[in-house]
């Protein structure tokens, strides 16, 4: 079992607790039963009577869904015992309640020499930049918004020192390329465009000798950051008609992401660490009433609200692009496909590029 202690995840099971204070967990457990935590936060995989953490080890590997626990011997994804909680909004204190939930997973981050921290000047890996004594680094092609970002709202926090910049190059990208997307298991250009900048920070943390890398993944969905949210009911992006509904569409997708997240990291050469995604912080932001996560123009407004307590305010109100186009390495992929002769006229032009990268 990874993540939690065998016997806590046991109990979990028994109480049907789906957030019983863990950092996410999977494996096996003391009775060989496999679990998976309920936003499939670690990943394991199965085939037959065999599992393991990597698909790698296995000839035919499937990943046990989010949620799920899976009985010796038993075939198929066994039987779901977690879901995502959906508790009714509270307005009582929902910035202190979210900065005690944030204070207390970055608190219990492990301090070490082999800890670094993915930054790209967001109020997300900001956080962790705040509370973490560790190096910063951030990745991108030249004249990137996260390389500018990163350098802003690292010298607002006295951090400028600590920041390590890696501008990649078009070479750099087009090497990765194959690598990411035999890492991820996937080839669409979504997922590798989105992979590729995760890989390459941490390939140049991994260089440098660090082992452990703290992302701000999951913050955007548990607090409301993305415009389809923002823009509930009237986003055909969502079936929802709420920001709540919206948001809680976009925690549900988790599971799916952070297998590619983790993936790609884990073959840098570094294992994630993602704070943001404790149950501490889920359970806290899962409350929240709709107001507190966008308000007007401003989204994870809770959250931007309780990093105040740590930033400056021109780094908790930062807006940024997601990390594909901030870094421009979606835009340099895009060349790439065409430089290879797979023009934007063609139909998803860039899948095509990586699936003739991968038969290479």
């Amino acid at each position: 079992m990874r993540g939690a202690a065998p016997d806590a995840v046991l109990d979990a099971v028994q109480s049907g607790d789906p957030l019983p204070g863990t950092g996410g967990f999977a494996g096996e457990l003391p009775d060989g039963r496999l679990a998976r935590d309920v936003l499939g936060r670690r990943l394991c995989y199965v085939d037959g009577d065999e599992w393991s953490h990597d698909p790698r080890d296995l000839a035919a590997p499937t990943l046990l869904p989010a949620g799920h626990v899976r009985a010796p011997g038993a075939t198929g994804s066994g039987r779901p015992v977690w879901s995502l909680p959906e508790p009714a909004p509270t307005g009582d204190e929902p910035v202190e309640r979210v900065r005690d939930a944030v204070a207390g997973a970055l608190g219990g981050v492990p301090a070490g020499d082999d800890l670094a921290v993915a930054f790209s000047g967001g109020v997300d890996s900001a956080l962790a930049a705040a509370a973490l004594d560790a190096p910063l680094y951030v990745v991108g092609y030249a004249d990137s918004s996260d390389i500018a970002a990163a350098r802003e709202s690292a010298a607002a926090m006295g951090r400028a020192d600590d920041l390590r910049v890696h501008e990649v190059t078009l070479a750099d990208i087009e090497a990765a390329v194959p690598t990411v997307a035999r890492a991820i298991g996937r080839t669409n250009a979504m997922a590798v465009q989105i992979a590729l900048p995760l890989f390459l920070v941490a390939a140049r943390a991994a260089a440098d000798g660090y082992s452990r890398l703290v992302v701000g993944q999951g913050a955007d969905e548990l607090f409301g950051g993305y415009a389809k949210v923002a823009k509930a009911p009237t986003d055909p992006r969502t079936d929802a008609d709420t920001v709540r509904g919206a948001r809680r569409e976009t925690v549900q997708s988790l599971p799916a992401q952070l297998e590619r997240d983790l993936r790609a990291l884990r073959a840098a050469g570094v294992e994630p660490v993602t704070p943001l995604l404790h149950d501490d912080v889920v359970r806290a932001a899962l409350a929240l009433p709709g107001e507190w996560l966008v308000s007007g123009d401003t989204r994870k407004r809770a959250l931007r609200e309780a990093a105040r307590s740590w930033l400056p305010a021109a780094v908790a109100d930062r807006d940024k692009k997601a990390v594909q186009y901030g870094s421009l390495v979606a835009r340099e992929v895009d060349r790439l496909a065409r430089q290879a002769g797979f023009k934007r006229r063609m139909d998803d032009h860039v899948t095509q590029y990586v699936e003739a990268r991968i038969e290479e």
